[in-house]
């Protein structure tokens, strides 16, 4: 068993008075508990170590109920990491349109290859091999390793952490570097004394995300109630406390939509940078609003009768976007131009995605 980590008493700005509580009780209850009050979730449903990596790539940082309506229709293209890696990283970030974070989909395609060229097309059952996959960390190897193969491999993300910190009477912030080490070490200790590591572990993310939640945990239906150090010392309400939000970038996108018949031009934006190489109406993006006019010198090719149509924000976690809508003409004939069936297999982000199907094909649903 690993050191238990810091003292949340003495360095974490525990409660005085509160016990720690010994592992193997909490497991136990909790592994009681989750059967019964788990949610029928799609991955849930069907197991395997592929679908498992796939689920867990998505649900970072995306809202469960996107994901749950988007998952099945997603395994069934890419119903292995063969399929997926032979289909190739275009058709995995289209099909990931509307989920975020679209790197995660070029690190899944990136996984997929790995587990073909590296692993005979099977997902690797050890928590070393998994966290040479591309995209795999800490949290998401130990989620794979315990969920799919049952090893004592810990996992830490926001729900575990509100969960220990509540716990163990942790008054910090949740991104406070030693709480979340210290959340580790107690992450370990249970995966360890676990009779199922993977239930347990399903377990605490579900206790933090179902009952208890951020702000007013609902304590009456949590299976710890009477082991709970924060509900003891009254401070449940308060810990752990949140992080600071992220200040947002302010951004302008200045989008162009040119015609050529039933055909648009589209371009696939820079490797680096908001929607990394998704494909956009040609675009021009700077810290301020532009006129058309310097919208038309910002082109690496020669528009004509450049007008605005319409604007629309839209905030993301770290940038808020300013989108400027422009039409106008061109004669230039390289590029890629697309009818309506080449554009929709192509990644967009979910904002340019909305534009272009309601200013190029009047979709307004």
């Amino acid at each position: 068993m690993s050191d238990p980590g810091p003292n949340p008493e003495t360095e974490l700005g525990g409660t005085a008075g509160v016990a720690r509580i010994e592992p193997a009780g909490i497991a136990a209850r909790l592994e009681s508990w989750f059967p019964e009050h788990r949610r029928d979730l799609p991955w849930r449903r069907i197991r395997s170590p592929w679908r498992t990596l796939v689920s867990e790539l998505m649900l970072q940082q995306t809202q469960v109920s996107r994901v749950e309506e988007r998952f099945e229709a997603f395994m069934a293209r890419f119903p292995d990491p063969v399929a997926m890696a032979t289909a190739g990283e275009d058709a995995v970030v289209a099909a990931w349109e509307g989920l975020g974070y679209y790197r995660r989909a070029r690190l899944l395609h990136a996984a997929a290859v790995a587990i073909r060229d590296e692993h005979g097309g099977e997902v690797p059952d050890t928590v070393p091999a998994l966290l040479k996959l591309p995209g795999v960390g800490r949290y998401t190897a130990g989620s794979i390793a315990s969920i799919a193969f049952d090893l004592p491999a810990p996992i830490v993300d926001g729900n575990v952490i509100r969960v220990i910190a509540r716990l163990d009477a942790i008054d910090a912030a949740s991104d406070d570097s030693a709480l979340i080490e210290h959340c580790w070490a107690r992450a370990e200790e249970l995966a360890v004394v676990a009779g199922s590591p993977g239930v347990l572990n399903e377990s605490l993310m579900e206790l933090g995300a179902t009952v208890c939640r951020p702000g007013k945990p609902s304590c009456d239906a949590c299976p710890l109630v009477d082991r709970c150090g924060a509900r003891r010392a009254g401070i449940e309400d308060s810990v752990p406390r949140p992080k600071q939000p992220p200040r947002r970038e302010l951004v302008h996108l200045h989008s162009v939509l040119l015609r050529r018949g039933d055909r648009i031009l589209l371009r696939r934006r820079p490797s680096k940078g908001i929607w990394a190489g998704l494909w956009e109406l040609p675009s021009v993006e700077s810290a301020s609003r532009l006129e058309p006019g310097a919208v038309a010198a910002g082109l690496d090719f020669r528009v004509d009768g450049l007008r605005h149509v319409e604007s629309f924000r839209r905030l993301l976690t770290h940038r808020e976007v300013h989108f400027h809508v422009h039409e106008g003409r061109t004669r230039v004939r390289q590029g890629t131009w697309c009818d309506r069936d080449e554009a929709s297999a192509l990644g967009m982000s979910r904002p340019m995605r909305l534009l272009v199907d309601r200013r190029a094909w009047g979709v307004t649903d």
